[in-house]
Protein backbone atom coordinates (compact mmCIF):
# COMPACT_ATOMS: atom_id res chain seq x y z
CA UNK A 1 0.00 0.00 0.00
CA UNK A 2 2.74 2.54 0.57
CA UNK A 3 4.21 1.77 -2.80
CA UNK A 4 1.04 2.92 -4.36
CA UNK A 5 0.73 5.77 -2.41
CA UNK A 6 4.44 6.70 -3.38
CA UNK A 7 3.73 6.12 -6.79
CA UNK A 8 0.78 8.46 -6.98
CA UNK A 9 2.49 11.03 -5.16
CA UNK A 10 5.46 10.92 -7.45
CA UNK A 11 3.32 10.94 -10.75
CA UNK A 12 1.38 13.94 -8.85
CA UNK A 13 4.56 15.84 -8.26
CA UNK A 14 6.09 14.89 -11.34
CA UNK A 15 2.18 17.12 -13.31
CA UNK A 16 2.90 19.76 -10.72
CA UNK A 17 6.45 20.15 -11.76
CA UNK A 18 5.44 19.96 -15.17
CA UNK A 19 2.60 22.47 -14.93
CA UNK A 20 4.61 24.83 -12.86
CA UNK A 21 7.85 24.53 -15.74
CA UNK A 22 5.39 25.71 -18.51
CA UNK A 23 4.05 28.78 -16.90
CA UNK A 24 7.52 29.77 -16.19
CA UNK A 25 8.50 29.06 -20.01
CA UNK A 26 5.17 30.92 -21.45
CA UNK A 27 6.43 34.28 -19.95
CA UNK A 28 9.68 33.84 -21.66
CA UNK A 29 9.61 35.73 -24.67
CA UNK A 30 12.39 35.26 -27.83
CA UNK A 31 11.76 37.42 -30.37
CA UNK A 32 14.55 38.86 -33.65
CA UNK A 33 16.76 41.45 -32.53
CA UNK A 34 16.11 43.29 -35.62
CA UNK A 35 12.29 43.29 -36.08
CA UNK A 36 9.65 45.90 -36.48
CA UNK A 37 8.03 45.72 -33.22
CA UNK A 38 11.27 46.66 -31.10
CA UNK A 39 12.26 49.74 -33.82
CA UNK A 40 15.61 49.38 -33.49
CA UNK A 41 16.42 49.48 -36.82
CA UNK A 42 15.08 53.08 -36.67
CA UNK A 43 17.06 53.53 -33.17
CA UNK A 44 20.31 52.39 -34.90
CA UNK A 45 19.77 54.39 -37.64
CA UNK A 46 19.68 57.60 -35.55
CA UNK A 47 22.81 56.70 -33.77
CA UNK A 48 25.88 58.97 -34.06
CA UNK A 49 29.61 58.45 -33.70
CA UNK A 50 32.77 60.34 -32.05
CA UNK A 51 35.01 61.47 -34.35
CA UNK A 52 38.14 58.54 -34.27
CA UNK A 53 42.12 60.12 -33.93
CA UNK A 54 43.88 56.96 -35.25
CA UNK A 55 43.73 55.51 -38.37
CA UNK A 56 42.14 51.75 -36.62
CA UNK A 57 39.91 53.86 -35.33
CA UNK A 58 38.64 55.14 -38.50
CA UNK A 59 37.83 51.80 -39.70
CA UNK A 60 35.90 51.02 -36.28
CA UNK A 61 33.75 54.03 -36.81
CA UNK A 62 33.30 53.69 -40.35
CA UNK A 63 32.37 50.06 -39.74
CA UNK A 64 29.91 50.95 -37.37
CA UNK A 65 28.59 54.03 -39.16
CA UNK A 66 27.47 50.88 -42.03
CA UNK A 67 26.10 48.61 -39.62
CA UNK A 68 23.88 51.07 -37.80
CA UNK A 69 22.55 52.87 -40.63
CA UNK A 70 22.18 49.77 -42.74
CA UNK A 71 24.58 51.67 -45.58
CA UNK A 72 22.44 55.29 -45.66
CA UNK A 73 25.34 57.18 -44.52
CA UNK A 74 25.78 59.13 -41.15
CA UNK A 75 22.79 60.72 -39.67
CA UNK A 76 22.92 64.64 -39.43
CA UNK A 77 21.36 64.82 -36.04
CA UNK A 78 21.35 61.62 -33.95
CA UNK A 79 19.00 61.09 -30.98
CA UNK A 80 21.65 58.87 -29.72
CA UNK A 81 25.93 59.30 -29.63
CA UNK A 82 28.34 56.81 -29.12
CA UNK A 83 31.69 58.20 -27.53
CA UNK A 84 34.22 55.84 -28.52
CA UNK A 85 37.89 55.27 -27.46
CA UNK A 86 40.01 52.48 -30.00
CA UNK A 87 43.41 51.06 -28.99
CA UNK A 88 45.12 48.66 -31.51
CA UNK A 89 48.14 46.79 -30.64
CA UNK A 90 50.51 44.06 -32.28
CA UNK A 91 52.54 41.56 -30.75
CA UNK A 92 55.09 39.08 -31.85
CA UNK A 93 54.24 35.56 -31.01
CA UNK A 94 56.79 32.99 -32.74
CA UNK A 95 59.96 34.25 -32.28
CA UNK A 96 63.07 32.32 -34.29
CA UNK A 97 65.91 32.21 -31.50
CA UNK A 98 68.87 32.32 -34.17
CA UNK A 99 67.98 35.33 -36.26
CA UNK A 100 65.96 36.83 -32.76
CA UNK A 101 62.84 38.29 -35.58
CA UNK A 102 59.39 37.17 -35.21
CA UNK A 103 57.55 34.58 -38.07
CA UNK A 104 53.95 35.29 -36.77
CA UNK A 105 52.18 37.83 -34.57
CA UNK A 106 48.77 38.56 -33.45
CA UNK A 107 46.95 42.61 -33.54
CA UNK A 108 43.90 43.21 -30.93
CA UNK A 109 42.06 45.96 -31.45
CA UNK A 110 40.30 46.93 -27.97
CA UNK A 111 37.17 49.13 -28.07
CA UNK A 112 35.70 51.31 -25.71
CA UNK A 113 32.32 52.99 -25.80
CA UNK A 114 29.61 54.55 -24.36
CA UNK A 115 26.05 54.49 -25.43
CA UNK A 116 24.01 58.00 -24.32
CA UNK A 117 21.06 60.35 -25.68
CA UNK A 118 21.47 63.46 -27.07
CA UNK A 119 18.92 65.07 -24.99
CA UNK A 120 19.49 64.83 -21.40
CA UNK A 121 22.85 62.92 -22.00
CA UNK A 122 21.89 59.67 -20.20
CA UNK A 123 24.47 56.73 -20.34
CA UNK A 124 22.23 53.80 -21.93
CA UNK A 125 24.92 51.40 -22.16
CA UNK A 126 28.90 51.44 -21.40
CA UNK A 127 31.13 48.86 -22.31
CA UNK A 128 34.54 47.58 -23.85
CA UNK A 129 34.85 44.85 -26.55
CA UNK A 130 38.21 44.00 -28.09
CA UNK A 131 38.96 41.82 -31.09
CA UNK A 132 42.21 39.65 -32.15
CA UNK A 133 43.32 38.51 -34.96
CA UNK A 134 46.82 36.46 -36.57
CA UNK A 135 48.72 37.56 -38.80
CA UNK A 136 51.71 35.50 -40.61
CA UNK A 137 55.15 37.88 -40.65
CA UNK A 138 56.79 37.12 -43.88
CA UNK A 139 60.45 38.37 -44.58
CA UNK A 140 59.80 41.07 -46.84
CA UNK A 141 59.56 44.53 -44.62
CA UNK A 142 56.72 46.11 -47.14
CA UNK A 143 55.02 42.70 -46.97
CA UNK A 144 55.38 42.39 -43.27
CA UNK A 145 53.64 46.55 -42.74
CA UNK A 146 50.55 45.51 -45.35
CA UNK A 147 49.91 42.36 -43.48
CA UNK A 148 50.35 43.81 -40.35
CA UNK A 149 47.65 46.79 -41.38
CA UNK A 150 45.40 43.90 -43.39
CA UNK A 151 45.14 41.80 -39.28
CA UNK A 152 44.58 45.78 -37.90
CA UNK A 153 41.69 45.59 -40.59
CA UNK A 154 40.12 42.43 -39.49
CA UNK A 155 40.36 42.68 -35.93
CA UNK A 156 38.88 46.63 -35.74
CA UNK A 157 36.06 45.24 -37.87
CA UNK A 158 35.45 42.14 -35.88
CA UNK A 159 35.07 45.14 -32.95
CA UNK A 160 32.98 47.21 -34.56
CA UNK A 161 30.58 43.81 -34.88
CA UNK A 162 30.55 43.04 -31.25
CA UNK A 163 30.38 46.74 -30.54
CA UNK A 164 27.12 46.90 -33.21
CA UNK A 165 25.39 44.21 -31.82
CA UNK A 166 25.75 45.18 -27.95
CA UNK A 167 24.31 48.95 -29.17
CA UNK A 168 21.47 47.12 -30.43
CA UNK A 169 20.91 44.93 -27.75
CA UNK A 170 20.80 48.02 -25.46
CA UNK A 171 18.42 50.15 -27.59
CA UNK A 172 15.77 47.12 -28.09
CA UNK A 173 15.26 47.32 -24.29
Amino acid sequence: MSSDFARKLARRAGIVTILVSAAFLSACQVRPLYSESTGVTEKLGSVGFSEAGTRVGQVVRNRLIFLASRGAGEVEKPNYMVDMQVSSYVADTLLVQSSDTSRAGRATVTVSYTLRTTKDNQIIKAGSRSATSLVDFPSQEFAKQRAILDAENRAANQAAEFVGADLAAALSR
